[in-house]
């Protein structure tokens, strides 16, 4: 380390210029200094740093805040309690005992691409802090803090705060469910069943005196990332797997608090939200791009057996819905519980409930349609369906307690073991089981790769890992695992699975996302609206390829007289709603439901049969403009669907968009979220853009809010006028036979 005394004599050595060396330190140490490290700018004053680009030297990447500390120390205690029904929610309750905070900067190393500085902390004794600062290429600078001395071995968590405007919008944090602008938000980024409710007014009350607190919150997500872009372009994201938690509630600052006693993350530079999500990705890593088959059409969700099944379809293949798979989450066999029907978690095809399984499979092969099925970490203890669990205990593959004791997940009224995807062992073992049991034997092209949030934090893992770090990479692993798999069957290229839960590095294992299980409602909190922002806020963190449950998954009843009454359920209309917005998304699914008695679903009545089949036709037709989006999802991380700040981050009526979203960069959708509604408002950025439906130009050099007939069958759709591919869908969908009024 270099100290003060002799600083400008040391710096000229090494080639450093800027203004001010020197100048103005007090008594105290403090350094005052520009630098250069690699093709980023610092500014050192009084304890405090700027972060600019060379490229854009009137920009400010990151900031300290002018007001308070910039960096700190604490030491505390958390009370972290999992809860929910099923398990799988945490809340986590921090106590400080002391905090030390950054007095000023008295030392400096620095070479062409790495400068490091450090500065005694306050009330501490013997502790110090080291900020190291290095930049990793062009756009990308990684902080490293870390703590030393006599007294840091108390102090297990780190605070930087930045500043920030007060209209500065704050966007991403992974997969955020209810809001897409977080400023005034704190986000808790812990991988979590996201609840039942999750804010809903009475409704997730009700679900917490019932189901053990298991309603949520408006920030619980199974998909967080410690990530985020602004609306002044700047971004940050922290790399370690670590609980932290994001303030964005005062005015003028970001409080960033990791649960550990270091900090590192990377200061991003770009000059557009594409060229930020570049960045981010090379990190984050890139999904995969879908399989062709997938453009198919609808893929469609049913179950009850093959009596049932095969009606269902032939009514749907009748009716001319493109189908281009088959997903039976049943295809293990179903047990009773007092939720209903649940399945055996043990991965073996049930031929008693789907006797003929091969042939059925082989028979949908003929017709154009793939076999789908459905996978969890967890394997059932319950005596005849567990052979699985049984191998794994043996071999001593399963997460433990810390009393040694085998981790019981608790859903509903059973229990589950759950795999220790820490042991090396454990991967390759069930690996062997995916690729045995569900490739070769069921023949499946893809599954539901549910799960991955229940890991305790205080379980005890393969070879003394750490928990505490390993909850949040757990479905990280889960999905690497199955990616593996079929990399290892050389199915790489053709079979698709899709996961619910995830993290910072999930975009580089998962092929595709699915936001878990919302409520058949049109809640913001729970419902179609939260598949909306969901999509958008993942898009901005790297989950390029998102989709949700048409209809969404959770319906609630309470039992009267013996019979169940509705509690929230999906209604025809909703099922219509959600099929439309899901069409203009990277994948069409369905989901029967949780109850699929009490809800309305695709095949049930002629109209709904028609309106399905119209729009997986749209879905369909629109092959030839998401494939390319998909390509650039996995060459370069850009979403599918975007939100509109992707395309005109300088228009700040687009900042406070919610429920609107764009296809690539031509394509506008404001889907209908309400019941009862035939028509949507919405905000058209400027240019000339046209209504699909009726060919009206709406042109504006500023950007307009316009109103539009929405009916069923016909929600908000605008193309830009320039673009052909509004004229490009038309004839494709005339070609498969789908009237557009114009």
């Amino acid at each position: 380390m270099i100290p003060r005394q002799g600083f400008l004599e040391s710096l000229a050595a090494v080639g450093i210029t800027g203004s001010g060396v020197g100048r103005g330190a007090t008594s105290t140490g403090d350094l005052d200094h520009s630098y250069g490290t690699g093709e980023f700018l610092i500014d050192v004053r009084a304890g405090k740093i700027r972060v600019r680009h060379r490229l854009a030297p009137d920009r400010t990447l990151f900031e300290s805040p002018s007001n308070g500390f910039f960096i700190a120390a604490r030491e505390g205690t958390a009370d972290i309690r999992e809860f929910g029904q099923p398990e799988g929610s945490f809340r986590i309750r921090d106590r400080t005992a002391a905090t030390s905070t950054l007095q000023y900067f008295d030392t400096v190393d620095t070479n062409d691409t790495t400068l490091t500085i450090g500065g005694p902390m306050s009330g501490a004794g013997e502790m110090r802090c080291t900020l190291s600062l290095t930049a990793l290429s062009e756009g990308q600078l990684r902080f490293n803090l870390a703590l030393s001395g006599t007294d840091a071995k108390r102090f297990n968590r780190i605070v930087v705060r930045c500043a920030s405007e007060p209209n500065e919008a704050i966007f991403g944090l992974g997969e955020q469910l209810t809001y897409f602008n977080q400023k005034g938000k704190l986000i808790p980024i812990v991988v979590q069943e996201h609840g039942v409710g999750r804010g809903q007014l009475l409704l997730t009350q009700a679900v917490d005196a019932f189901a053990n607190d298991g309603g949520g919150t408006p920030f619980a997500t199974e998909a967080p990332a410690p990530h985020f872009i602004t609306s002044k372009l700047r971004s940050l994201f922290l790399e370690g797997t670590q609980y932290s938690t994001f303030d964005f509630r005062p005015r003028n600052s970001i409080e960033i608090t990791t649960f550990q006693p270091a900090m590192t993350g990377r200061i991003l530079f770009g000059t557009s939200p594409l060229g930020l999500i570049e960045q981010y990705t090379t990190f984050a890593g890139r999904m995969q791009s879908l399989p062709a088959w997938t453009d198919g059409g609808a893929i469609i969700g049913l179950q009850g057996g093959m009596n049932v099944v095969r009606p269902h379809y032939e009514k749907l293949v009748a009716a001319g819905v493109p189908i281009t798979a088959l997903w039976l989450q049943d295809w293990v066999g179903t047990r009773k519980t007092s939720a209903g029907e649940q399945l055996w978690w043990n991965w073996h095809v049930d031929e008693s409930h789907y006797p003929g399984w091969t042939a059925f499979v082989d028979e949908l092969a003929l017709r154009g349609a793939r076999m789908l099925i459905y996978m969890n970490p967890f394997l059932t203890t319950s005596s005849g369906h567990n052979d699985l669990y049984l191998t794994a205990r043996a071999r001593g593959y399963l997460v433990r307690n810390r009393s040694g004791k085998e981790f019981a997940y608790k859903n509903t009224d059973f229990s589950s073991a759950m795999l220790d995807l820490s042991n090396p062992a454990a991967r390759t073992w069930i690996k062997s089981v995916i690729i045995g049991e569900m490739l070769d034997k069921a023949k499946a092209s893809g599954w539901m790769a549910d799960f991955g949030e229940a890991l305790p934090f205080d379980a005890t893992l393969h070879d003394g890992a750490d928990a505490s770090l390993w909850h949040n990479a757990y479905p990280v692993a889960w999905a690497r695992i199955h990616r593996e798999a079929i990399e290892e069957a050389g199915r790489s290229a053709d079979v698709l699975f899709f996961n619910r839960s995830g993290f910072t590095q999930s975009p580089g294992t998962s092929r595709l996302l699915w936001l878990g299980d919302q409520l058949q409602n049109w809640s913001q909190f729970d419902g179609i609206k939260s598949a909306v922002v969901g999509m958008l806020s993942a898009g901005m963190s790297g989950f390029s390829q998102v989709h949700s449950d048409t209809g969404g998954y959770v319906t609630l009843s309470a039992s009267l007289l013996h019979s169940k009454v509705p509690v929230t359920q999906r209604s025809k209309e909703l099922l219509m709603r959600w099929v439309e917005l899901n069409a203009f998304t990277s994948l069409l699914r369905t989901h029967e439901g949780l109850d699929p008695a009490l809800s309305a679903q695709v095949y049930d009545d002629d109209e709904t049969v028609e309106h399905f089949a119209r729009f997986s036709k749209i879905y369909a037709a629109l092959a030839f403009y998401r494939r390319p989006l998909l390509q650039a999802a996995e060459k370069y991380g850009h979403p599918v669907v975007r939100h509109p700040f992707v395309h005109y981050p300088n228009d700040p009526a687009v900042h406070a968009l919610r429920y609107q979203f764009m296809l690539g960069e031509d394509f506008m959708v404001a889907p209908v979220l309400d019941p009862g509604v035939r028509q949507v408002y919405l905000y058209l950025p400027a240019g000339s853009w046209t209504n699909f439906w009726t060919g009206h130009v709406n042109a504006s050099q500023k950007g307009r809010w316009t109103t539009v007939a929405a009916p069923i069958g016909n929600p908000g759709l605008f193309y830009r006028t320039t673009s052909p591919a509004g004229n490009e869908l038309t004839e494709r969908l005339k070609q498969a036979g789908v009237s557009v009024d114009r």
